[in-house]
């Protein structure tokens, strides 16, 4: 059974799935980087060469690739929530986490950040951040298992919260 995180950009994923791969011996996938690894290229390459539709393509690839493993703690990418097969090939095989955070915290979190192209034009990118999440949230709730708000939590205390609900299954 694999550990999946899911949430937007900033709500802590990478962090904390690498705290709770080590704590609980299982291993790591982000799965933005499996799929800049496997394309040869960043993700706004990608996108720029191949358009949106493309990346999602590949990152549903990546969810079937990594649903079919054990074992694992999946980071999974704030967008992976998009298509509804995804959701339902991670869900097959293990416990998904929302890792939530206001849209205050997520800018203050990632707004130097130029690792992503923009998914929305013409808008701040607080505008985009709170337009983004608030068409996400319903998707996120729906996909999770479990919810934890990262807004006043370290990432210690969200692997925390999340080692106590696994061990409990």
């Amino acid at each position: 059974m694999n550990i999946v995180l899911i949430g937007y950009r900033g709500t802590g994923k990478s962090e904390v799935g690498g705290l709770l791969a080590r704590r609980l011996g299982m291993e790591y996938v982000g799965m933005d980087a499996a799929i800049v690894a496997r394309a040869g290229m960043p993700i706004p390459e990608i996108v720029a060469k191949h358009g949106w539709p493309h990346f999602r393509d590949l990152e549903s690839a990546e969810a079937r690739e990594l649903a079919g493993r054990d074992n694992l703690v999946i980071d999974t990418g704030g967008g992976v929530i998009e298509r509804p097969e995804n959701v339902a090939v991670l869900r097959e095989n293990a416990r998904v986490f929302w890792l939530q955070a206001s849209v205050a915290t997520i800018v203050a979190r990632i707004e130097g950040c130029c690792e992503r192209p923009a998914l929305t034009a013409g808008k701040t990118f607080t505008e985009e951040v709170a337009e983004v999440l608030e068409r996400r949230t319903p998707l996120y709730r729906s996909a999770a298992h479990h919810a934890i708000d990262t807004d006043v939590l370290t990432p210690e205390e969200v692997a925390e919260r999340i080692v106590a609900i696994w061990e409990k299954r």
